[in-house]
């Protein structure tokens, strides 16, 4: 049996004493899911412009497919990263497994679909005819994609932010690509999995703690960003 009270009060004690290794953890998990959203948006945007800003005939279907690789399971996301990056991949050579580059990839991977969704959504909710003033203001084709970028900036921010949330939380697929090594691959999400396992929950629930801290900051984030974009 254990004391969950006292268990409590050593994880407050071990926030409140700078752990390194904790500390460390946060960093490297606050960095890689950074860097994956990051990655994300890059692609995410222009992917909008394109399936937002054309009609086509199959503009349905591709919203559609967006719409359904939401739903792709994280752990098939790492497992098709897993076997690119492997010895005897095609990637292999690289050998960007059980490292934050590998991380990140996966990561990224599976905000991609979701974040490219909330754009083409953010996106087409602006106005024809605000386009159609820049052109009439003798904008070019750059200029008119820029502007209609800015004019849907605090939607295309929430869905960074959203897209931030979905990966910071991912467990299983962060540590098959990852590893889940020591000072190096170790996020906050593995660790927890890792020490509750080993019956280590001091560090369990401080990193729980601060994960739940960070979900609640970004989730505000979230609210206020959304409350500009509906104003």
């Amino acid at each position: 049996m254990f004391n969950l009270w006292q268990i409590v009060r050593q994880a407050l004690e071990l926030l409140a004493s700078s752990d390194p290794e904790l500390w460390g953890i946060v960093a490297t998990s606050l960095r890689v899911s950074g860097a994956a959203a990051l990655l994300a948006a890059v692609l995410a945007v222009p992917l909008a412009l394109l399936v937002s800003r054309r009609e086509y005939r199959a503009k349905r279907a591709v919203i559609g497919l967006l719409n359904s690789l939401m739903a792709v399971p994280a752990v098939v996301i790492g497992l098709l990263v897993y076997l690119l990056f492997s010895r005897s991949g095609p990637l292999g050579i690289w050998r960007l497994l059980y490292s934050p580059g590998a991380m990140v990839t996966a990561q990224a991977a599976l905000a991609l679909p979701l974040m490219t969704g909330l754009c083409v959504a953010a996106l087409q909710g602006v106005p024809p005819l605000a386009a159609e003033t820049m052109l009439t203001l003798g904008a070019g084709r750059l200029q008119v994609l820029w502007g209609t970028v800015r004019e849907a900036r605090f939607a295309l921010t929430a869905a960074f932010i959203a897209g931030f949330a979905r990966v910071l939380g991912e467990t299983g697929m962060t540590m098959m690509v990852g590893g889940n090594i020591r000072g190096e691959t170790r996020v906050m999400t593995t660790a927890i999995a890792l020490e509750t396992m080993k019956g280590n929950f001091e560090l369990g629930i401080a990193l729980g703690i601060v994960l739940l801290l960070v979900a609640v900051a970004v989730n505000v984030a979230l609210q206020a960003v959304q409350g500009r974009a509906g104003q």
